[in-house]
């Protein structure tokens, strides 16, 4: 099976396998254990927390523990659910991950402010400049790159500008991780990240945030009081050995060579299919391809086509569920539910060949033929 979904979750690198086991078998005590069995656990997450925030360019103790992304996302809102005046606005791009995107519509109601997007996959920067300088808001979140789409996101530029009106700025870094460097996000105010987008373990992550936390979670003490809750000792080392290789990767500059067949693909992809590359336009993440299928019956699925061929691809619609609605980030950059319905996401991982694009294409092309031939 040629898999070609990273942007979901990646499979487990040997490194962080490695690291997980030696954890589980030489660390066993509870960090908050008073006894040398717990101390060395705590070591070893001090360790982890100086190596991430290195990464980051921040301070250790800024970083706090999770069980990922999601829980990170929601434990910003939550906190400035409970600190914020009631009146006070938060603005999240249209093209949030659903977890930010739900939480926020929880938390805020119609005090959520959707920041637009323009048709290739970028925030509105011209009406971030109009309006935040009126009203500020009490938080901007804007990911650094989409899910959905590789489209990378100015965070940098977002992150200035809400320096200088003085507002909070989180970003939501979970696809960037990995397959970007990560040297800056620290300077962000708040920075979310998960273990499983770049070859770590499922369930465990991070957030960076500086000072005091409103805990989501009633319990311990944990995390300076941020964060109840036994930390995933195993799942942190696994995670910075994880990250500490596709950070010597990306130094070495290795992920050129993976864009350069991304790009190809593209490319004849196009030249034999009536296709548009979603996002094509702006800069991207080196893995990721969202394109617009040719028309087909909804009910022939791509994906499910593209499975039976042996290829684990994503689409961008549910529209085999019969509700035939786009995903919302789609919808934000103005595309139809009938376009949405036809956009499959192809995203590799480091270890994907040269010949495994290959590979994709001729399935793409074998697909395409079937599906011609059986729709009216």
């Amino acid at each position: 099976m040629l898999y070609f979904d990273h942007n979901a979750t990646t499979p487990l690198l040997p490194e962080a396998r490695e690291a997980w086991l030696e954890a589980s078998e030489r660390f066993i005590g509870n960090p908050s254990s008073p006894h040398r069995v717990g101390s060395r656990a705590d070591m070893l997450l001090q360790t982890a927390r100086v190596k991430l925030a290195n990464f980051l360019g921040c301070d250790a103790l800024d970083i706090v523990w999770t069980s990922g992304a999601t829980e990170s996302n929601n434990m910003i809102l939550h906190h400035f659910a409970q600190t914020l005046a009631r009146d006070a606005q938060v603005w999240i791009s249209a093209i949030e991950h659903p977890c930010v995107l739900n939480a926020a519509k929880h938390y805020f109601g119609k005090r959520c402010r959707f920041i637009p997007v323009d048709l290739s996959g970028v925030i509105n920067l011209d009406w971030l400049h109009e309006r935040l300088p009126k009203a500020p808001p009490a938080l901007v979140a804007i990911m650094a790159a989409n899910n959905e789409t590789g489209v990378l996101q100015p965070w940098q530029h977002v992150l200035e500008f809400c320096r200088e009106h003085d507002v909070p700025f989180f970003c939501d870094a979970a696809q960037w991780l990995g397959k970007l460097p990560a040297g800056g996000l620290g300077t962000c105010d708040f920075v979310s990240g998960c273990a499983h987008k770049f070859g770590g373990p499922k369930g465990v992550g991070f957030l960076k945030v500086q000072g005091p936390l409103e805990s989501m979670f009633f319990g311990g003490q944990q995390e300076e009081g941020r964060r109840a809750g036994t930390e995933n000792v195993p799942g942190v080392a696994a995670m910075i050995a994880a990250l500490e290789k596709h950070e010597h990767q990306l130094a070495r500059h290795e992920h050129r060579m993976p864009e350069t067949w991304r790009n190809q693909f593209e490319k004849r992809l196009r030249d034999n299919l009536p296709v548009t590359v979603v996002g094509q336009t702006e800069e991207r993440l080196w893995n990721t391809v969202s394109v617009v299928m040719p028309e087909a019956d909804c009910r022939q699925r791509w994906v499910v086509k593209m499975d039976r061929r042996g290829c684990a691809v994503s689409t961008g619609s549910a529209c085999a569920s019969g509700k035939e609605e786009p995903s919302h980030v789609l919808a934000a950059m103005g595309y139809s539910t009938a376009e949405a319905g036809r956009v499959l996401r192809f995203s590799s991982g480091w270890e994907t060949t040269e010949a495994d694009w290959h590979q994709l294409l001729e399935g793409v092309l074998e697909v395409a033929g079937q599906l011609e031939r059986t729709t009216p």
